[in-house]
């Protein structure tokens, strides 16, 4: 490929390109890479990783009334919202820097720039006006937060601007019912901010197993989130003293400090030159791409959130590294895009692998479920109202689990060892083989037995 400047030029420095990049020059490529803000992608710099310290930050308040049950008092507690930011923004530094440092060590040039498609091996970077050609282009510009098209709309922040709030609102009205507005939610009310969401459906958490999203609705409510239900954003204007109004399909109106959108996120495609060089896209503008990550272009490639897969980092960096292997590694290698486990950071959090129950009967008709809702047993004592929630699903004819749903505290850490379960075709007999570890809330799932039969089905399930 030496009539051009590179092997392979990748657009975007976030976990799924950086993998790429990295691999690919391991590999003997000449490889570049362009960042349009920060090295390390929405998740290291305005995603996963600063929210969860948010996260970890809000939970405090509620552990220190908690520990009151185990003899602990807590005094003159407070909270400084400017010592957490500076916390957080220092780590995020630190590890912008290393993925900066492992780029750098593995060879790849990185160009802290915009790069726009010229032709079809050929990029513009945009602060420079420099061109560069490439014998393959690897897309892995990431999604960003939707917009909302109402009056008013610019006076809102998405999760984006959360991080940079100079001072913590009194109050806040948030537009989602998704993980980003659940999380941010919570995050913001454990913090003491008093807390509005509305959401346009029945119900939060579209798409994940319905006994889950009936769960993480009341423990929202639990948490102290107002949550309206069936209802849109109409109209967003000031009002006296710094607060805002948010109009509502419904006839209602809240009032409020800070408002924020967390409808979804959009493939982060525009104005990135695919029209010119015949990119697919989808409806969404999502890049369409094949098995192996291959767009409409024989060589450009795209992966992570901007194909609108999957979209978790650690599926971006799967797709990143099964790309270098096809293209620079003689091996052609797809990424298996199912059974692949989630979390939800709500408190509690949730955790999920595999098929929901709606999923699992469409998909394989006659299923068991096993499920079980208790009090774990660190909130006796801390004298906490919030339950824990386990289910399986399981295939009737061959009795192999396809579907684990949890709610409830280390939620996330549990469910990565049931994935590995998963994915290997476990059947619920060889759940039950499993000898309990006690006392945790993790050996229900080892431990539930009989079968849930649902009302509307009685004993046909």
């Amino acid at each position: 490929m030496a009539e051009y400047d590179y092997d392979l030029f990748v657009i975007g420095a976030g976990s799924g390109g950086v993998r790429a990049a990295r691999m690919s020059a391991q590999k003997g490529a000449r490889v570049a890479i362009a960042e349009e803000y920060r090295v390390g992608g929405t998740c290291v710099i305005r995603g996963c990783v600063p929210k969860k310290f948010l996260v970890y930050a809000s939970a405090y308040a509620k552990s220190f009334d908690m520990a009151k049950g185990y003899g602990w008092t807590v005094k003159d507690a407070s909270f400084d919202w400017s010592t957490l930011c500076d916390a957080v923004h220092a780590e995020v530094d630190r590890l912008s820097g290393i993925y900066w440092k492992n780029l750098s060590n593995s060879g790849v040039e990185i160009i802290p720039e915009r790069a726009v498609f010229e032709d079809a091996h050929t990029l513009r970077l945009e602060k420079s006006g420099k061109t560069v050609t490439a014998g393959h282009i690897l897309i892995a510009t990431g999604g960003t937060p939707s917009g909302l098209d109402i009056p008013g709309g610019d006076l809102a922040i998405t999760s984006n601007e959360a991080f940079h709030l100079d001072t913590l609102p009194e109050s806040i009205v948030i537009a989602g019912g998704g993980y980003i507005a659940c999380e941010f939610a919570q995050i913001f009310a454990g913090l003491g901010v008093k807390t509005c969401l509305v959401y346009r459906g029945d119900t939060v958490l579209r798409g994940f197993d319905d006994d889950i999203r009936a769960h993480i609705h009341e423990e929202l409510k639990k948490f102290g989130v107002r949550v309206i239900t069936h209802a849109n954003f109409t109209k967003i204007t000031k009002g006296d003293g710094g607060t805002k109004r948010v109009d509502l399909d419904n006839g209602e109106h809240v009032d409020c400090t800070e408002v924020m959108l967390a409808i979804g996120r959009d493939p982060h495609t525009k104005g990135l030159g695919l029209d010119t060089v015949g990119v697919e896209t989808d409806d969404k503008g999502a890049i369409k791409v094949d098995a192996y990550s291959q767009t409409s272009i024989d060589h450009i490639y795209a992966v992570g959130d901007v194909t609108n897969r999957i979209n978790l980092t650690p599926v971006a960096i799967r797709e990143g590294a099964a790309f270098a292997e096809t293209v620079f590694g003689d091996t052609a290698m797809a990424f298996d895009h199912s059974d692949v486990a989630s979390a939800v950071f709500t408190q509690p959090p949730v955790g999920s692998v595999g098929l929901s129950e709606h999923d699992a009967r469409q998909t394989h008709g006659k299923i068991d479920i096993y499920k079980t809702v208790f009090r774990p047993m660190k909130n006796i004592l801390g004298n906490a109202d919030s339950r824990m929630l386990m289910k399986l699903v399981v295939k009737a004819d061959d009795q192999c689990v396809v579907g684990v749903h949890i709610a409830g505290d280390d939620a996330p850490e549990i469910i990565q060892s049931a994935a590995i379960a998963v994915k290997a075709g476990l059947t619920k007999a060889q759940f039950d083989a499993a000898c309990a570890v006690h006392p945790t809330v993790a050996e229900e799932l080892v431990t539930m037995k009989d079968k849930w039969v649902p009302p509307e089905l009685g004993s046909g399930s």
